[in-house]
């Protein structure tokens, strides 16, 4: 069986780290009026430990739920299993590296398989750099499930106690959230779309068993669940566009939000007789994904640019989600493939110099690459509506609440000081946003895992001690 043991990452390799702070005298640890004797963590993505792109072992055995049963067991908490992959797939699905910056102060990142040829700052001739697959032990079987990705391997072991699957939003959790057909019936065949939730299931059970009813065969006495974000995040990282061939591609609806929300929440909690924390959906528009890319830097660097005629008149125009075709304002998100967009060649147009990159509207950004105020409001609206049923689930199975939204807010208005080490929602520096600009960092679910532990001690009158998240990795320098 997997269980975790934390690791102790070399100081060098960190972005950033401080000298720590002498330990201060703390309270005896306690577990309170809590059990965590059988803890179980529900969740997506976020609960999974996935990172920089793809789910790894470096990520799944630094998760807040790793992190957090590791502090449980200072006060009696039992053996947590994770679903890691074998030591010669320790790369599972692969992910993201970065190779520096460029000569225009781009990030140099690359997915498995990728290259590019550009200039390094600090470097005098454009050079190709590939991200090798062959550096990686990549956990594929070489099969393809039905809905065509690729088949990872098994967990072939009991069923684990981190049960987080990327990807997974409410409506894809639970056959009964929605009535409409097409969706509860890709809620219940989920197994056979998601390779991250295929590879926990039983082979009987691949396409035929909704996650609703997996994770009700676990018997908890502690849970924790963080469902939700992907019910608004799936629509908000593609620009707000609704894929025709994902039934889970748009904002969930309210009414089968809260119909799912609330069977996960009775599943695990037995009808209010398990204890547990659930955490509410951050406003996905404050993490790098949607804040690296700025309308004013692109526009100053488009003006700035040689190569394109009568420069100072030129602009960044893009399609807005009604399909109008306008100048970019300070008040449009650019999500983070965008840079790899702008300016480049595009198909039937007369202009040389790239997409969006104009003194007309001739050439706009496609509106997949952009949220425009409107769609941010929505997103926004529906989140706080979302986080309402969150909330009100929370008081009805008597859980405490981990108000994970008010938190990145906080931590992307001023960011968060670490034994003197500053960390902040900025992309690369910011040490707590990995390379896809969406997931945390190890540091990052470090302090997660502190905020799930600072409600369960007020929730139950435990004292279990938070960690020092100066201890696990930020990003890894080229």
């Amino acid at each position: 069986m997997n269980t975790f043991l934390k690791k102790n990452w070399p100081a060098a390799a960190l972005l950033g780290l401080a000298a720590c702070q002498p330990d201060l005298e703390a309270p005896r640890a306690d577990k309170g009026t809590a059990d965590f004797s059988s803890y179980v963590a529900v969740g997506n993505s976020l609960t999974a430990g996935f990172q920089s792109g793809g789910l790894a072992n470096f990520g799944i055995e630094t998760s807040y739920p790793a992190i957090l049963a590791q502090q449980f067991a200072k006060v009696g908490g039992g053996e947590f299993v994770v679903p890691t992959f074998g030591p010669e797939q320790r790369d599972g699905s692969g992910y993201l590296k970065f190779y520096g910056i460029n000569t225009l102060g781009s990030p140099i990142i690359l997915s498995p398989g990728q290259s590019v040829t550009t200039t390094v700052a600090g470097e005098s001739a454009p050079r190709t750099i590939t991200n090798n697959p062959a550096d990686y032990k990549f956990a594929f079987t070489g099969q393809k499930l039905p809905s065509g990705t690729s088949e990872l391997t098994p967990f072939n072991t009991t069923q684990p106690n981190n049960l987080g699957v990327p990807g997974i939003s409410v409506l894809s959790a639970d056959r009964t959230a929605s009535a409409i057909p097409q969706i509860a019936g890709a809620a219940q065949a989920y197994g056979a779309i998601n390779n991250y939730y295929q590879r926990l299931l039983p082979a009987a059970d691949r396409g035929v068993t909704d996650y609703t009813t997996f994770i009700g065969r676990k018997n908890a006495t502690f849970f924790t669940c963080w469902l939700g974000n992907n019910d608004v995040l799936t629509y908000a990282t593609n620009g707000a566009v609704v894929e025709p061939t994902n039934p889970f591609s748009g904002l969930s609806d309210t009414t089968s939000f809260g119909r799912g929300y609330r069977n996960i929440v009775r599943t695990m909690s037995k009808t209010g007789t398990v204890q547990g924390v659930v955490a509410n959906i951050p406003n996905v528009t404050n993490v790098p994904y949607f804040t690296a890319v700025t309308v004013p830097t692109i526009i100053a660097g488009i003006k700035a640019n040689p190569n394109i005629p009568n420069a100072a008149a030129a602009s960044l125009y893009i399609v807005t989600g009604t399909g109008t075709v306008r100048e970019a304002t300070a008040t449009d998100l650019l999500i983070l493939p965008a840079s790899a967009v702008i300016g480049t060649p595009s198909a039937g147009s007369p202009l040389p110099v790239g997409i969006g990159y104009s003194a007309t509207a001739a050439n706009p950004l496609p509106s997949k690459f952009v949220l425009d105020a409107a769609e941010i409001t929505a997103i926004q609206t529906r989140t706080n509506q979302l986080n309402a049923i969150i909330a009100k689930t929370a008081r009805q199975y008597k859980l405490g609440l981990a108000d994970m939204n008010g938190f990145f807010s906080s931590v992307a208005l001023g960011g968060i000081a670490i034994n003197a080490t500053a960390n902040n929602a900025g992309f690369i520096r910011g040490n707590l946003f990995s390379l896809d600009g969406v997931h945390p960092t190890s540091r990052g679910y470090a302090l997660i895992a502190n905020e799930f532990i600072r409600v369960i001690n007020t929730t139950y009158g435990a004292t279990i001690p938070q960690v020092n998240p100066n201890e696990y990795n930020a990003l890894l320098l080229p």
